[in-house]
């Protein structure tokens, strides 16, 4: 399994003593292994394990010397596009105040038909058209997102939307703006470690549904999407998530947080007569509160520092980097980093003038848009990374294709 620092270590102990030759860390801060196991019995005393391994092959762990590389890319936004000059008339603010403190113009808003479970299948049927994968060879659903419509997770009904025919896993990741590079870590550790094949990493927010759009200090930032990639298996040679550094502190949650609270009850006896605290008042999540310049500060003191960690971890510099895309929360951050890291601006990816913060949504939206226009080409070396609500931030190095 993986560790914060990126290092992959060997998911079954207790085969330790049984294998001969040891295991290796690589220079990308993956695990490798001088010898590639045909077959991994869990136990070597039923004389027909050997008979019946082939039915049920893809579902005994395997350790093997594998990689990963991203092949396709999708995304899809609401339809309802939302100005500055919109906002202007409902708080107090103007277009250039906004354009000028996070450089966004514009943003997408869920409203009438859309909903985010149709956006997140919109992307992933696009991803899975790109990287000519039938959703019926899907080996695993990770939804990333912190706005699920059903609090039991979204990931199970997007699988069912897909036509993902063999029942694969799917499971939701909340990590808010961080997700999809927790996304792209968990899909190396399947692959990596489960034997996986096809994963499907979804990030897919509507933040729009928690702000308080009489607030101008948040309602200007968010908006809503969602963006998928399909990661898949690949020899090590080809492999194409280099390293990744993750990180959290819970003691930052009082800069950026939407917190549960209790609604007011209607009296203070319970249905059944009791007194108090049984049953318990019903709950909901507030709006998003955010100390804007308190996040400013962690994320330019922060992501540098993990972006640079993980470089170190794959072997390379900034200047050897073709593209920097961050999660697009304002445009100070992201110039910031980049000025930190010595990338010129013509090598940094940027949308969020036309869609705001997205959440978990950003990476993978100017991903998509990047590859689609022919910016990003195959063989590309990427350094991404997510920051956020949490506090949660973290950075991969990737190749594309």
């Amino acid at each position: 399994m993986a560790n914060a620092s990126g290092l992959f270590t060997p998911p079954f102990p207790g085969l330790r003593s049984r294998i001969q030759a040891p295991f290796g860390i690589s220079r990308s801060g993956f695990c490798s292994y001088p010898v590639i196991f045909k077959r991994v019995l869990c136990s070597s005393a039923i004389d027909g394990a050997e008979r019946h391994a082939s039915r049920s092959e893809s579902r005994v762990p395997r350790l093997l010397s594998k990689g990963c590389k991203l092949i396709g890319c999708g995304s899809a936004v609401p339809t309802l596009q939302v100005s500055n000059d919109d906002l202007a008339k409902m708080v107090d603010t103007s277009d250039e105040w906004i354009s000028v403190r996070t450089g966004i113009h514009n943003r997408r808003v869920l409203s009438g038909k859309d909903n985010l479970t149709g956006l997140a299948v919109e992307a992933a049927t696009k991803a899975l058209k790109m990287a000519e994968v039938d959703p019926a060879d899907i080996d695993l659903v990770l939804m990333c997102t912190s706005t699920p419509e059903d609090i039991f997770g979204s990931a199970p009904q997007i699988q069912k939307a897909l036509g993902c025919t063999k029942n694969p896993l799917a499971y939701d990741i909340t990590a808010a703006c961080s997700g999809f590079v927790l996304g792209l870590v968990s899909a190396a550790c399947h692959i990596r470690g489960g034997g996986f094949h096809n994963v499907l990493v979804i990030g897919a927010d509507a933040l729009s549904r928690f702000v308080d759009w009489t607030d101008r200090g948040t309602c200007i930032l968010f908006g809503d999407a969602a963006g998928a990639v399909v990661v898949q298996a690949c020899d090590l040679e080809e492999d194409g998530l280099f390293s990744f550094d993750l990180h959290s502190d819970g003691d930052g949650r009082r800069h950026l947080n939407a917190p549960l609270r209790e609604n007011e009850p209607e009296d203070s006896l319970g249905c059944n007569g009791s007194v108090l605290d049984f049953p318990p008042v019903q709950s909901s999540y507030s709006c998003i509160q955010m100390n804007g310049k308190e996040v400013f500060r962690f994320a330019v003191r922060c992501v540098p520092q993990s972006i640079e960690c993980a470089l170190e971890k794959a072997g390379l510099t900034s200047s050897s980097i073709d593209w920097l895309l961050l999660h697009q929360a304002n445009q100070r951050i992201i110039d910031a980093v980049a000025t930190r890291l010595q990338v010129p601006s013509e090598r940094v990816i940027s949308n969020l003038a036309n869609y705001g913060n997205t959440s978990a949504a950003s990476i993978p939206l100017a991903l998509d848009e990047a590859v689609r226009s022919g910016k990003v080409k195959r063989g590309h070396t990427i350094a991404t990374a997510g920051f956020g609500a949490g506090l949660t931030w973290g950075s991969a190095i990737l190749r594309w294709g």
